[in-house]
């Protein structure tokens, strides 16, 4: 039984987040569905990463086993046609060993957060990115942020219903670059607290607006409080931009 590797992009505005769930569709459920039309099989796919409602993707990773093996071009051109019209795109597709898990295997994550930061309502980027109006100072949040670099109990910036085992992660970087009126933030680790990464670009924002000076973020990230953050960013601005294996 041949296992696939699926590099998947999608808009997660159009779902409840990766995952199956009893109300509403998932990524997850559109490809499985997908697949079913295209060759018969009840299957399940495994992801690199589970995101939440209105997440989007550009290199999300996932794996699949199916009965026979298929030239990889017709999976994925298969899997296409059989999704729409879910604005869901299989990129690429590769036959991988057996031992290959999307999830357990992963290395490194990384995400990206985008923060237009303009007077002007958004149009075309309206639903994949926040707005902020109020000028940010994007050297101020980048500074804030390298406190928060290396490897920490990140209690205050977990989930109340996060399931990962401990709030211990090592975060590898996390830089905030400013492109003209966007702020583009960049997240790298090998895996991520529920909603870490949208609550320390929400603390962040703190800072950059002027509401907190950087040396909180580092009393926050020490009160191992939730109630010590800042707020969680919205999911609009949020990517999984990729996934790296050995």
């Amino acid at each position: 039984m041949p296992r696939y590797r699926l590099l998947v992009e999608y808009d997660g505005g159009a779902f409840v987040g990766w995952q199956r769930q009893a109300k509403g569709l998932s990524v997850q459920q559109a490809i499985e569905t997908a697949i079913d039309r295209f060759c018969g099989e009840e299957v399940r796919l495994h992801a690199a990463g589970r995101t939440d409602a209105g997440v989007h993707a550009l290199g999300q990773v996932a794996h699949v086993d199916l009965a026979r093996e298929w030239p990889v071009d017709n999976v994925r051109d298969a899997i296409n046609f059989h999704v729409r019209p879910a604005p869901v795109a299989i990129l690429e597709v590769a036959i991988v060993p057996a031992d290959f898990h999307a999830r357990i295997g992963a290395r490194r994550r990384t995400y990206l957060y985008r923060i237009v930061n303009r007077r002007a309502p958004l149009a075309l980027q309206r639903g994949r990115a926040w707005h902020v109006v109020r000028p940010l100072d994007g050297a101020a949040m980048h500074a804030a942020a390298q406190m928060l670099v290396g490897r920490h109990d990140f209690t205050t910036f977990r989930a109340s219903e996060c399931q990962a085992r401990s709030p211990v992660k090592t975060l590898d970087s996390l830089d905030v670059v400013r492109h003209g009126d966007e702020l583009r933030i960049h997240a790298r680790a090998r895996s991520f607290l529920h909603h870490q990464v949208r609550n320390m670009v929400g603390t962040l924002k703190l800072v950059g607006d002027g509401k907190w000076p950087a040396g909180r973020v580092a009393a926050a990230l020490a009160a191992r409080d939730r109630a010590a953050g800042g707020p969680t960013a919205p999911p609009d601005g949020l990517y999984l931009v990729g996934v790296e294996y050995e």
